[in-house]
């Protein structure tokens, strides 16, 4: 008699290339094999992200670095607009609130001159001084939660960094901007990557689930999308027609077909897995895959081919020059 299948090890072993993707910058040390007991409670909090992804469709977090400054005068400006130049309430690091026009010059010079001096203006390819982030859930999102979770994401992840942040509830999305010091008070520079941006996300969603709003961290691939998402300084142009070319609406590079792929087969091995499952749930969870895998498939036969290359447009905003895209 053929042994049955160890369908928590298949669901460790593609739940974590789904799930949990490795940092292909930074090569790190195999994890070792996990077994009993602790195998059992990795496999249930894949079964849960997997029920989450194909059958509740749990909101996805937006976590996008919109830009950053090179300068003193273009961190000023972006405070200017996160803060609606001065009358929306901005929140540093220390928990400390402040409005108007005043605190904003306070709080310009307490950046240029505290660690090593911002000048006013930076020459063309300087090192950024500052990041730009922000922090956004869907429509219907309590604002207020959206701030709590945002305040406590950057306690973690911007630890001995100066940030701002400020709560923008009158958009459809609610969302915070963080501004956050690329020096911390130890000399060390942030320089987020994609990896950390994944990981950025994740305590986002982290934060809000302690606060009772399901919030998922998936990535595009891993859901069977392929958007492009814009840069800030696009979104400004086109706000006020300055846009003079159209990039293509999903990736469709060859990476971005690599990783659609990647995560196609790994949905399929987790779906016959659990189709061979003796428990009940997880064969209904295998349908639900296979219901999302044929979504998937339909969504992959209709990207477009890839486009011409764009040529950028010549003039930029000051304070919304692009940066690393948004990982949603």
């Amino acid at each position: 008699m053929s042994q049955p299948p160890n369908i928590d090890g298949i669901l460790i072993t593609w739940g974590d290339r789904l799930f949990y993707p490795g940092n292909r910058v930074v090569k790190v040390k195999p994890q070792p094999r996990l077994s009993g007991d602790a195998a059992r409670l990795r496999a249930a909090a894949i079964r849960k992200r997997i029920e989450a992804t194909v059958v509740r469709r749990v909101p996805q977090v937006m976590v996008k670095v919109t830009g950053g400054g090179r300068g003193m005068k273009a961190i000023a400006a972006h405070f200017r607009y996160i803060s609606k130049n001065g009358r929306l309430e901005i929140e540093d690091q220390r928990g400390e609130t402040m409005r108007g026009k005043d605190s904003l010059r306070d709080l310009a010079d307490e950046w240029r001159f505290g660690g090593s001096l911002i000048s006013d203006d930076a020459e063309p390819g300087h090192r950024r001084e500052a990041y730009n982030i922000m922090l956004s859930m869907p429509r219907g999102t309590d604002p207020s939660t959206v701030q709590r979770a945002a305040r406590e994401f950057a306690q973690v992840e911007l630890v001995d960094h100066k940030y701002v942040m400020v709560l923008h509830d009158h958009q459809a999305n609610p969302h915070v901007h963080i501004s956050v010091r690329a020096e911390s008070r130890h000399g060390k520079r942030l320089n987020p990557r994609k990896a950390d941006l994944h990981r950025w996300r994740e305590t986002f969603a982290e934060k809000l689930l302690g606060y009772g709003v399901e919030a998922e961290a998936t990535r595009q691939a891993t859901r069977g999308r392929s958007r492009n998402y814009d840069p800030l300084w696009r979104v400004k142009a086109r706000e006020d027609g300055r846009l003079r070319t159209n990039r293509p609406g999903t990736k469709s590079g060859g990476r971005a077909v690599a990783t659609r792929a990647e995560a196609l087969e790994a949905w399929r091995q987790l779906g016959r897995a659990l189709a061979k499952s003796g428990s009940l749930e997880d064969r209904k969870l295998a349908g639900a895959i296979a219901g999302f895998v044929k979504e998937m498939q339909v969504g992959e036969a209709a990207t477009p081919q890839r486009a011409a290359p764009e040529q950028e447009p010549r003039t930029r905003p000051i304070d919304a020059r692009s940066g690393p895209g948004p990982v949603r």
